[in-house]
C-alpha cells in the first residue's frame, strides 16, 4: 500500500510551497490511499477496531475472567468434600502345624462414601471469598486502565500517520522545488549571472532534501507499523481529528481531584489494599480452632474359600475440633509478614496517586499550551512565506544570493513541519489529558461500539460448582 498526498493536494507554487491556508488542512488530508475509490477511516472507527481487536485488551479481558474463577474456588470452602473409596484383595492364612487344618483364603472387599464439612475455621473461608471478590474488582480496573492505554496509543499512532504523511509530502515538495531551483541556477550559470559556487550550493541543498525525504518515508513506515499493531489493520484514508474539549475538566484542580477518585490505576491499587488487609485476617484465622464434621458409610464383605462370609455395613458421624497450640512460630511470622505487605501496598497506592497527579499536571500544561503553539506555528509559516517571496524577488535583481534563497526555503520547510507537528500534538495532548484523569473510554468518546461487560462472565461462574467447560464452551 502506498500513502501519498500528491493526487489530492497539489500545492500552488507562487513561492515554491503551498499557501498557508492549504497547509492548515494538510494534516486533515495527510493520509490518502493511492487511488480515488477508498472511503476515509475516521478516528472513531479506528478506536472501535482497537477496542474490539487489540490483543492487549483481549488478554486483559481473559485475565479478568480468570480472576472471576477465584470466587467459586473460595466459595468451595463453604461446601462439603465428598469422596468414595473401594478395595478388593486376597488374603491367605497359613495353618501349618495344626492337624486337620488347611490354609484358608479370604477375599475381602468393600466400598464406602465419606463426607467432610468444615463448620468454622476462624472465618478464613469468608475472608478468602472477600479477598477473591476484591481481586475481581481490581482486575476490572486493570482492564479499564489497559483500555485507556490502548485507546491513547491508537489515537497517537493514527495522528502519527497523518503527521508523517504530511511531512513526507512536504519533503517531496521541497525536493521538487529545489530541483527547479537547481535547473534555474544552472541556466543562470550558463549565461554568466551566477558562479559555480551557486550551482554547488543548489546541488548540496537538493541532495540534503532528498535524504530528508527518504528519512521521512522511513519514519512514516514505522508509524504505519505501529498503527497496524494497535488497531489491527493497515491505515487507509484517514480523516481529520479534532481535539477533545467537552469531556475535559475546566480547571487543573478539578482535573487532579477527578483523577484521584476515578483513575483506574489508583482504584486497582486500592483494591490491592483490601486484598492485603484480608490476607492478614486469613492468616490470623489459622490461630483459631477448626470445627468440622465427618460422616461415612462403608460396606465390608469377606468371602472365604469354604464359607460365605457375612456382610457388614458401618456408618458413622464424627464431630471434630482442631485446636492449634504451637506450630513453631510459622503462623505468627505469616501474620507479621502480611501486615508488612499491607503497608507496602498502601505505600504503593500513595506512589500511584503521586504518579497520576504528576501526569495530570503535565498533561494539563501541554494541553493548555497547544493552542498557543499552533497559533505561533501558523504565524511562523506566514512570516516565512513572506520572507521567501521577498528573498526570491531580491535575488532576481542581485540583492540576494542563491544561498539566501536556499536558506529561506529551508526556514519555510521547517516552519511548515513544525506547524504539522503542533497540530498533531494539539490533538494528542487533549486525549492524553483525558487519559490522565481516568476518563478516556469508549463511552466518554461516544464511540458506537458494544461495551464489554465483565460482570456477565462473573455472574455465569460465581455459583458454578460442577463442570470444567467455560461459559464460552472451551
Amino acid at each position: 500500500m502506498i500513502l501519498k498526498l500528491a493526487q489530492v493536494l497539489r500545492p500552488r507554487r507562487e513561492h515554491g510551497y503551498p499557501s498557508a491556508s492549504r497547509l492548515v488542512s494538510m494534516a486533515a488530508l495527510a493520509c490518502v490511499l493511492a487511488g480515488s475509490g477508498a472511503q476515509a477511516d475516521t478516528i472513531g472507527g479506528a478506536l472501535q477496531k482497537a477496542y474490539l481487536n487489540n490483543p492487549d485488551i483481549n488478554q486483559q479481558r481473559a485475565a479478568v475472567r480468570a480472576a472471576d474463577e477465584g470466587v467459586p474456588k473460595a466459595n468451595g470452602g463453604y461446601l462439603p468434600t465428598i469422596s468414595g473409596e473401594a478395595d478388593a484383595g486376597l488374603n491367605k492364612t497359613n495353618a501349618t502345624g495344626l492337624p486337620g487344618v488347611t490354609d484358608a483364603y479370604t477375599r475381602p472387599r468393600g466400598y464406602g462414601v465419606s463426607v467432610q464439612q468444615t463448620l468454622w475455621n476462624g472465618d478464613r473461608t469468608g475472608n478468602t471469598v472477600s479477598q477473591a471478590e476484591s481481586a475481581v474488582l481490581g482486575a476490572r480496573e486493570q482492564l479499564r486502565n489497559t483500555e485507556q492505554n490502548v485507546l491513547l496509543s491508537a489515537l497517537t499512532y493514527y495522528m502519527d500517520v497523518l503527521r508523517d504523511t504530511a511531512i513526507v509530502d512536504l519533503n517531496k515538495n521541497n525536493v521538487d522545488v529545489l530541483t527547479e531551483q537547481l535547473r534555474q541556477t544552472r541556466d543562470r550559470f550558463n549565461v554568466g549571472e551566477v558562479t559555480r559556487t551557486d550551482v554547488a550550493q543548489a546541488q548540496a541543498s537538493l541532495a540534503g532534501a532528498e535524504a530528508q525525504w527518504l528519512t521521512s518515508q522511513s519514519t512514516l513506515q514505522a508509524s504505519m507499523a505501529n498503527y497496524r499493531q494497535a488497531i489491527g489493520e493497515e491505515p487507509k484514508s484517514l480523516s481529520p481529528v479534532n481535539p477533545v474539549v467537552k469531556p475535559l475538566p475546566k480547571s487543573l484542580n478539578e482535573a487532579v481531584a477527578i483523577s484521584q477518585v476515578e483513575h483506574p490505576a489508583i482504584v486497582a491499587s486500592l483494591h490491592g489494599v483490601d486484598q492485603a488487609a484480608l490476607a492478614i485476617k486469613i492468616t490470623e484465622g489459622a490461630l483459631y480452632p477448626t470445627v468440622g464434621v465427618t460422616g461415612s458409610v462403608n460396606q465390608r464383605m469377606d468371602m472365604s474359600e469354604y464359607v460365605l462370609g457375612g456382610k457388614q455395613v458401618v456408618a458413622s458421624v464424627v464431630g471434630q475440633i482442631n485446636i492449634p497450640i504451637y506450630d513453631g512460630g510459622v503462623t505468627y511470622a505469616g501474620v507479621r509478614q502480611a501486615k508488612e505487605q499491607l503497608s507496602q501496598q498502601e505505600l504503593q497506592t500513595d506512589l500511584q496517586r503521586n504518579k497520576v497527579r504528576a501526569a495530570v499536571v503535565s498533561a494539563w500544561g501541554a494541553n493548555q499550551n497547544s493552542t498557543g503553539v499552533v497559533k505561533a506555528a501558523k504565524a511562523q509559516v506566514e512570516a516565512a512565506e513572506i520572507a521567501l517571496a521577498g528573498v526570491r524577488e531580491e535575488a532576481k535583481v542581485g540583492q540576494r544570493t542563491t544561498l539566501d534563497v536556499l536558506n529561506a526555503q529551508l526556514t519555510l520547510l521547517n516552519a511548515r513541519v513544525q506547524l504539522v507537528t503542533a497540530q498533531h500534538d494539539q490533538v494528542v495532548n487533549s486525549y492524553n489529558l483525558l487519559s490522565a484523569i481516568g476518563r478516556l473510554s469508549t463511552h466518554n468518546l461516544g464511540l458506537a461500539v458494544a461495551q464489554y461487560d465483565p460482570t456477565a462472565h462473573f455472574d455465569q461462574v460465581k455459583n458454578k460448582i460442577f463442570g470444567t467447560a467455560t461459559p464460552d464452551g472451551k
